[in-house]
């Protein structure tokens, strides 16, 4: 990466310039990016601002002098100008070779250009969807399996040992409301005329459940106690769900190496362990919740048990999670001594740690409020917060042509996120969700999403491609020998365009790289945007003044094919990173083939 150049060349003159007793060793880190504005440079260094205050000198004198040193170890002339700039940046502008040598590795690493080592050895449990088993995938789930594929393919594009993971719910109540409604279907399929309640699961699927099970039973737990059949029914039901979610995530290209089951994470033992070593650190305690807080100058609300059943008024063991940045201790264990669906959640998270480094949790933004006391378990136990990093996914408003789309008719509820992919495809679903950030609501519009224009974000990307695969075989058949990097030729790229283009292909590892450690991956598709717009201005622009990719000038029409290889294959590999395919041809209402 030719940031990672620049960083190295800073880190030798601030290595130097301490050996000399110029300034201190810098402990912290400083950034390298590129400014805002192009004329300042390729890159801006903070790394006098940072040094500034154990220095104890202004930062833009600090800047001078490092700028000095930097120039004394460019032996290769790498750099072509620094500057000082603002309150004390270091503004850098490169030699133009270190660019066109740079932009010859795309040919050179191919398919792998834009892997980096940035997390090399580096364990990472990525878990994502984690759906209750209660039906099939609708919508807003996909949107989070999405974001987390996304994540778990760019931090193996940047050299982490990634584990994709899926938390399976299948212990609490709702796994129970699921089988009694399998029941109820089975009771009306055995000719009994009885109601499903409001908060029963409508959908088809649970009436191909009880049908199976009617096949196989009888009429045996028509009228039997609800012990006798619960757990048979629930395990049939969540069994039948998970293959329906596996089916939902198999359309998407989705798969994960480890399905962890809460109903074994209790059969293991793992939660009482985990609730002994709270005990052992004396970290748990028999207390009762605070009263909820009440509006100022309002009385306070009367008590209400939550959706576990806990109260105010009840003797609860609970886990002094307030000493580690939550805002109250957290319950562990209900009155009659059993554990609160929380105490399994922090079990489960104690157990990931010990087998990665990192921890990556993609959740609803309803789940916000759950983080903290997460970290806060994480740290009780001897770790850091810090090794849990949560993505939070906003919610997805489906429409058609600006009018909501709400009902489903496999699922009885929302959309299933099968009819969507059915109905746009895989690529169109995966890269739509990538178009805002995963914190940001998201208006997903199913015509656009199925339009052959250039207002189709997906297609405006994957036409770009096509377009340069298109450029390519003309050349093919004009007899022009397939391009190759020539440092020589490539000093042919002089056009402001070309410089803008060969900067943001050299630019892709870092992007990559930065998404991963960002964990976010809308930046790619940010990244594939922007750069194809460019292309087609370069391209378009490039016919209408005579500057075409082929040309008469046999040097120019080199450097420019082979400029337009190197961006397909970046864009073929962004793509690749989110999961979406990158066809050598296609049509538009809009553009002719080349």
């Amino acid at each position: 990466m030719i940031r990672d150049h620049v960083i190295a060349l800073f880190e030798k003159a601030l290595a130097r310039g301490a050996a000399e007793g110029r300034w201190p060793a810098l402990a912290g880190g400083f950034t390298v990016e590129p400014p805002r504005d192009p004329k300042h440079g390729d890159f801006a260094v903070n790394a006098a601002m940072v040094l500034a205050k154990p220095a104890q000198k202004p930062p833009r004198e600090l800047a001078q002098a490092l700028v000095e040193v930097v120039r004394e170890i460019d032996a290769a002339g790498d750099v072509a100008s620094m500057e000082v700039a603002g309150p004390g940046f270091v503004n850098v502008r490169l030699a133009p070779d270190l660019w066109y040598r740079a932009l010859g590795e795309v040919e050179r690493q191919g398919a792998a250009f834009g892997r980096t080592s940035v997390g090399k050895g580096k364990k990472v449990i990525v878990e994502y969807v984690s759906a209750n088993p209660t039906g099939p995938m609708h919508v807003g789930h996909g949107r989070n399996a999405v974001t987390g594929d996304g994540v778990a393919r760019l931090l193996q594009w940047s050299g982490h040992e990634v584990t994709r993971e899926y938390y399976v719910n299948d212990y609490g109540a709702q796994v129970q409301t699921l089988a009694r409604s399998v029941h109820l279907r089975y009771q009306q399929l055995l000719g009994r005329a009885v109601e499903m309640p409001p908060k029963s699961y409508p959908g088809e699927y649970v009436i191909d459940v009880a049908r199976a099970l009617k096949e196989e039973h009888g009429a045996r737990f028509l009228d039997a106690p609800e012990a006798d059949w619960l757990a048979l029914f629930r395990d049939r039901a969540v069994a039948h769900v998970l293959e329906l979610i596996r089916g939902d995530l198999a359309v998407l290209d989705i798969t994960f190496d480890v399905w962890s089951s809460e109903k074994a994470l209790y059969a293991s033992g793992d939660v009482e362990r985990f609730l002994a070593q709270l005990e052992a650190k004396g970290l748990v305690y028999v207390g009762k919740l605070p009263p909820p807080k009440s509006k100022k100058g309002a009385p306070p609300p009367p008590p209400q048990p939550d959706e576990e059943g806990v109260s105010v008024s009840d003797d609860l063991t609970l886990f002094r999670s307030s000493q580690f940045g939550d805002e109250v201790d957290r319950p562990v264990k209900k009155s009659d001594g059993t554990p609160t669906y929380f105490c399994a959640d922090i079990a489960y998270h104690w157990q990931k740690r010990q087998r990665a480094e990192a921890l990556v949790d993609v959740l609803g933004a309803d789940h916000g409020g759950y983080v903290p006391r997460l970290q806060a378990a994480l740290q009780a136990l001897g770790y850091d917060r810090k090794d849990l990093h949560v993505v939070l996914i906003q919610m997805v408003n489906l429409t058609r042509g600006g009018e909501a789309v709400k009902m489903s008719k496999r699922a009885g509820t929302v959309v299933s996120l099968r009819e969507v992919v059915e109905e746009v495809g895989a690529d169109a679903t995966r890269f739509l969700f990538f178009t805002r950030r995963a914190d940001a609501q998201l208006d997903f519009d199913l015509e656009l999403a199925k339009q052959q224009t250039l207002d189709n974000p997906v297609f405006y990307v994957q036409y770009g491609h096509a377009r340069l695969a298109s450029i390519l075989r003309k050349a093919a058949e004009a007899g022009l020998p397939p391009p190759a990097f020539d440092l020589a030729a490539a000093r042919a790229l002089v056009l402001p365009e070309e410089q803008d283009l060969l900067r943001r292909i050299v630019s892709f590892p870092d992007v990559l790289a930065g998404a991963a450690v960002a964990y976010e991956p809308h930046r790619v598709a940010y990244w594939l945007h922007e750069t194809i717009a460019a292309f087609h201005a370069y391209y378009t622009g490039g016919k209408k003044s005579g500057e075409r990719v082929i040309g008469p000038d046999p040097v120019k029409t080199a450097a420019r094919l082979y400029l337009c290889s190197a961006l397909k294959q970046a864009l073929a590999n962004g793509l690749s990173a989110l999961g979406v395919s990158a066809p050598e041809r296609m049509e538009s209402r809009d553009l002719a083939e080349e």
